[in-house]
Formats: structure tokens, sequence, C-alpha cells
């Protein structure tokens, strides 16, 4: 077993966005640097990773195959492990030995496949502190919600393992293995989770490493799941050149997509001319409506929980939509919650042995993403829009001289112009906009802005109203004066219009999605030829 050093060091930049003034020295939190994390890697799964690279998993072995991209971490810029990217011809190798797994593995009884699905989870639980502090390095994900992000897998799962029987009666897996390509912000709640439900319900699982963030938390996820004999495959590679064998190839049984609208575009058009089963979860903008409103007490409590995770959920809610007449008491509760929002370096501590900070949110997923993100904010604001609140990296938690340049404070924009990407799409990051409405009409159609949401929430004292409104809002979760979230366990999920395509899922569904049912069954879901709520 190796221990030699690890493939990347941490170092410290100087660089021009950090803050001038720090009012204690910070320090890392002892053993835990990304050169701590590699060691633990290398000595927990040495046949998943090496000193220098992870590997690809495919035909039930580890592959040293592919290019290692160079990857930095969006919490300093300090470099770290990058996903190991195979070519076309690779990846359609990878799919044909997924295949071979599936058949075989569609016929091992149930019990089995729960005990290797429970021991999997045994093991994610015996590792969940080392699985959360690599989405820290690798996602910027504050340690309460990495370890959040790990725990909903593990009971999530656990929740399937227990209760799977009827959820299965009268069905059979696929004919071929399920294909997962998700976003890079929930590796294990979405991603292992999903795979791991997959599996126990008879289907061999291949996923794609997201391209910006995740690879070394799902290799050694993926690693405790083939010990105990999870048919897993796990490759990394663009997805323009794998899209081949991961969409389109003959052999896969079930696309499930997370992502954007623009590239989910592309996979929905390739199943539909395949008829391939899928489950697209794409990105709509989230919308908090405001009419008749005056509990500003427990709206301005759940402001700073909006903001976990800087808003890189694809249940943010990032557009406020506000009655006119109640702008004023709106601000009074909105800009002093807003002003408490805590940002930093998710392992920054006074002294090395501190408990781990409390932070709001850290870095967004890179350089490029917070740059391209202030930017919007600065041409909003010279089309028109209004600054209601700008907040400073000067009051964040950072480490002397670091490297700050994926960090973005919180913002708040009135009237963003119609021409600007923050009017009508989701920003993945925290920058809130506000739209001031008159009448309930436009209301709703500020709220409809984006064709279709996963969530909204309407906030109105008079119950006749919210019953009234409510059904007219194209969002698939809709809270009564609270978020809604993506749900666990039995809550069920999809979304409307253009934010989802296929097969919905959660509880039942998720199975059911995964799993062929008798003669010609209608899956509920958004698909061309129809919409079938469960």
């Amino acid at each position: 077993m190796s221990h030699a050093t690890a493939p990347t060091v941490h170092r410290e930049r100087r660089n021009r966005m950090a803050p001038t003034l720090t009012p204690d020295t910070l320090t890392l939190k002892s053993r835990t640097s990304w050169d701590d994390a590699w060691q633990r890697c290398l000595a927990v799964a040495p046949e998943a990773f090496r000193d220098d690279r992870v590997l690809n998993l495919w035909g039930a072995a580890w592959q040293a195959d592919g290019r290692p991209l160079p990857a930095t971490s969006p919490v300093d810029g300090s470099p770290i492990a990058g996903p190991p990217r195979l070519d076309a011809a690779t990846a359609g190798q990878a799919v044909r030995a997924s295949l071979d797994q599936h058949r075989a593995w569609r016929h091992i009884a149930l019990d089995e496949r729960r005990a290797r699905v429970a021991a999997t989870l045994d093991a994610l639980t015996r590792h969940r502190e080392l699985l959360a502090l690599l989405l820290v390095w690798e996602i910027g994900k504050p340690w309460r919600l990495a370890q959040a992000d790990v725990d909903r897998a593990i009971d999530g799962v656990r929740w399937y393992v227990d209760g799977i029987e009827p959820m299965l009666q009268g069905r059979a897996p696929l004919d071929g293995p399920v294909s997962n390509i998700a976003s890079w912000n929930y590796p294990m709640s979405v991603l292992v989770h999903a795979m791991l439900v997959q599996a126990l319900a008879g289907n061999a699982v291949i996923a794609k490493t997201p391209t910006d963030g995740g690879v070394s938390c799902l290799t050694l996820a993926c690693a405790l799941a083939a010990r105990e004999g999870i048919p897993v495959t796990l490759v990394s590679g663009s997805g323009g050149e794998l899209s081949e064998a991961l969409v389109r190839a003959p052999e896969i049984g079930c696309v499930s997509f997370v992502g954007g609208r623009d590239t989910g575009a592309a996979v929905a058009t390739a199943v539909a001319d395949l008829g391939k089963r899928h489950i697209l979860e794409q990105e709509g903008l989230n919308t908090w409506g405001i009419w008749n409103y005056s509990d500003w007490d427990k709206l301005s409590a759940v402001i700073p929980k909006l903001f976990d995770y800087g808003k890189q959920r694809c249940t943010a809610y990032p557009r406020f939509v506000v009655q006119r007449s109640l702008f004023d008491e709106f601000l009074a509760a909105y800009l002093p919650a807003v002003r408490t929002i805590r940002i930093g370096h998710p392992l920054a501590v006074e002294q090395p042995g501190d408990p781990f900070p409390e932070l709001d949110f850290g870095p967004l997923i890179n350089a490029a993403k917070a740059k391209e993100l202030t930017d919007q904010v600065t041409e909003a604001i010279d089309r028109g829009a209004v600054p209601l609140h700008r907040g400073s990296l000067a009051d964040g938690r950072f480490l002397p001289g670091q490297d700050t340049s994926a960090y973005v404070p919180p913002v708040t924009l009135l009237g963003p112009p119609p021409s600007s990407p923050l009017h009508h799409a989701e920003p993945f990051g925290p920058v809130d906009t506000i739209v001031l409405v008159d009448t309930e009409a436009e209301l709703l159609a500020a709220m409809n802005a984006s064709n279709g949401a996963l969530v909204a929430t309407l906030s109105t004292d008079d119950p006749a109203t919210y019953e009234r409104l409510a059904p007219q809002i194209r969002a698939f979760k809709i809270g009564q004066g609270k978020p809604r979230s993506r749900g666990d366990r039995e809550e069920l999920f999809g979304g409307f219009g253009a934010s989802w395509r296929g097969a919905f899922v959660g509880g039942e569904l998720l199975v059911r999605a995964v799993t062929g049912g008798p003669g010609e069954e209608r899956l509920p879901g958004n698909f061309p030829e129809y919409h079938l709520m469960p």
C-alpha cells in the first residue's frame, strides 16, 4: 500500500480579491488538508487511487486509462486530483461491459441485492467524514452541508432497502444498465443515492463524473460499492465526446440526467429519437411570491437558510416577486437578514483544534463561475437594475493571503432588465433578484417567467388566496409560506414545463422509473406525448 506524497500540494496564493483586513489570524483546521484527505483515500481504497491520480472503474476493474486533467479546489485555488477523461471508443467498451454485468445482476435474488447494498451503506457510514471532507475540497461545501449530503444518501437508500419488496411487486429490471449524468453539486445525495437504488432494483449502473468537481468523492463511494459486488461503472470525460456511448448506445436501458437546460435539451432530443427510458431534471427559475402578507418575522428567519451552499442548488430560490405596496415592509425584513450571511473558507478556524466554522456558504464551484456571475451583476446594474445589497469579501473568514477568486458575497438586485440572464434564468449563485408587481396577474406571470420550475413558494395571509393562486404557478412543488426541497424517501419529485422531461422520481416513482411494469404502462412524468401527475 503506497503512502507516497499526494499528487497535489496545498499552497497559499495571493490574490487581489483577498480581504486586506483580517480581524483574527485564521488557520486550517487540523487533519483537514487536501494532502490529509488524499492519504486517507490511498489507505482506504488503494485499488481506486494512485499516487498521482484516480482511476476509472469499468469491466468490474479499476483501469489506469484516460487522460487526467488538472483541477483546482474552489476553496483556495490549490491543485487537487482531476478527472481521467476517456475517449469515446473506451467509453463504448465500458458500456458494453456494463451490459454484461447487467445481464448477470438482474438475475441475482432480491435478498442478495439488498444485502450487498446494505453492506455498501455500512461502508459509506464508516467513511462518512472522509467523504464529506472530499466534498469540502472538491466542490466547496461547508462542513455541515457536506456531512448532510453524505447522510442523506445513506439514510435515503436505507429507506429503500427496508421497503423495496412492495415497490418491485410485478416489476422487472430494465433490458440494459442505467446511465447517470449528473451535475457536481450533490454527488452523494443525488447521484450515489440514485445509483444504489437503481442497483437495488436489479440494474447495473453507469455514472459519468461531473466535469466541474467531485471525482475523488465519487471514486471512493464507488470503490466501497464495488467491493460489495455492486455492478457500478464510473467513467470521466467530456459530455460531447461520451454522449454517443452514455446516451445513444443501444445497450443503455435508461438515461438519468441532472443539469442545465441547454445540455438537457440535447439529451432529451437523443432519447426521444431513440424511444429510450429517461429521467431529465433541468434547471428552472424558482420563485417566492409575496402577496397580502404580514408575517415578516417568519420570512426574515428563513432568508439566511435560502443562501445555503451559495444557492448552488436546483431548489434554490433566487427570485422574489413582491407586491409593490408591501415593498418597504419586505425590505425591512429582508435586508437585516441578508446582512447576517456568513461566508468564507470552510476549514478556516482560530485554533487548529477548534470545531468546523459555521458558514452559510463558501466558494462557488470555480473562479470562472464567480467571474461570470459578477459580470452578470455588473451588466444588470449598468442596464438599470438597482443594487439593494452587496456584501463584501472583507467580512468573510479566510486564511491569510489565500486565493478567493471563487468567492462571491451575497448580492440583491431590484428589477433586473429583461436583457439580463438574471431576469429569466437561474443564476446558480448567491444573487437574489426582486420584481415588483401590482396585480395578481402580474404576480403569476413573474412567478412563471422560466416556463416551468421545480419548486415555488407563495406567502400570503389568506389561505383562500393561496388555494386560488397556487394551482396557476407552474412548479412541481409549491410551499405555503415556507421553502420546498427536493425531498427524501417517500417524497415525490419532478418539474413542470422545461424544467423536467421524462419520468418523475422520489419514493416508489424512482423504482418505477428504472424498472419495467405490466403491459403498456404510462409512467407519471413529463413526456412529449403526455404529462401525467402521480
